[in-house]
């Protein structure tokens, strides 16, 4: 008896190898600099091994995958920067938080600062004032800070995984030797904390008499791609008022990551 062979559409294939080819692209973006050796690409995209293999190497003559040869694991090529640099034109993130972080500001009385990550440094994006008579601006917009300084920062660098948030501690501690919370034990001790809390707290670390609370915002691969804060002057910050506003926060950047991902950039 002949076995009979369901017949693929030329469509149907196209569609599944995109549908593999992006499942790559996506375990390797969520590796970052450490990148990945084919056998874990394989198991995390659900791929069998010459399946993934065959396809890192078209991805590779594309220039969007890169084989390094000192450990021979697999990182995203010059052609993954450049497509997302073109994007980076497209989907700036300051459009779809400003009306949010706008509405927090004027409803908290506080400044929200928005910060985004630039490898190991933060960059603060935008500044919202509240209508507090007393006014905290301890940042100013385009102003670039080592990740773990300031709320904001040290709310991206603790929602960062554990292998690059080490190598980013390392490097934090060689380039800033001078400033005492970006010692490692520092700020370890910093993050374990955040990571109880569940927010970023700091108490006159950047501006004396100031406190700021900061939560990371998530992309879909839960990495932290940016962070909101609030900073206000000690008076302003007591305990009871850092947990309302680590709540509000917490909240805001919900709403923020589901603005994010219904956000088309268009005009």
């Amino acid at each position: 008896m002949n076995a009979r062979v369901k017949a693929v559409s030329p469509e149907r294939a196209d569609y599944g190898t995109v549908e593999r080819t992006i499942a790559m692209l996506r375990v390797l973006a969520t590796a970052g600099r450490f990148g990945l050796a084919l056998t874990q690409i394989a198991s995390a995209a659900e791929l069998p091994h010459p399946s993934a293999h065959r396809l890192l190497h078209r991805l590779i003559a594309e220039r969007m995958v890169v084989q390094r040869d000192s450990d021979k694991r697999y990182v995203l090529g010059p052609m993954s920067m450049e497509l997302g640099f073109a994007a980076s034109l497209i989907y700036d993130v300051r459009d779809p938080c400003r009306p949010i972080l706008a509405r927090l500001a004027e409803e908290i009385g506080d400044t929200v600062y928005l910060t985004v990550r630039s490898g190991s440094e933060s960059v603060c994006a935008d500044r919202f004032e509240g209508p507090s008579p007393i006014r905290v601006v301890t940042i100013e917009v385009g102003s670039r800070r080592p990740l773990g300084l300031g709320a904001g920062g040290l709310a991206i660098l603790a929602a960062i995984p554990a292998d690059e948030r080490e190598f980013t501690i390392g490097n934090l501690a060689r380039r800033h030797s001078e400033i005492k919370s970006l010692h490692p034990r520092e700020l370890r001790s910093a993050i374990d904390a955040c990571h109880q809390r569940g927010y970023a707290l700091i108490h006159s670390q950047v501006t004396l008499g100031t406190t700021a609370v900061g939560v990371a915002i998530l992309d879909t691969l839960n990495n932290p791609v940016a962070a909101v804060s609030v900073a206000a002057v000690d008076s302003r910050m007591s305990a009871p008022r850092i947990e309302l506003l680590s709540r509000r926060l917490q909240a805001t950047v919900s709403t923020i990551q589901e603005a994010l991902r219904g956000f088309s950039g268009q005009p």
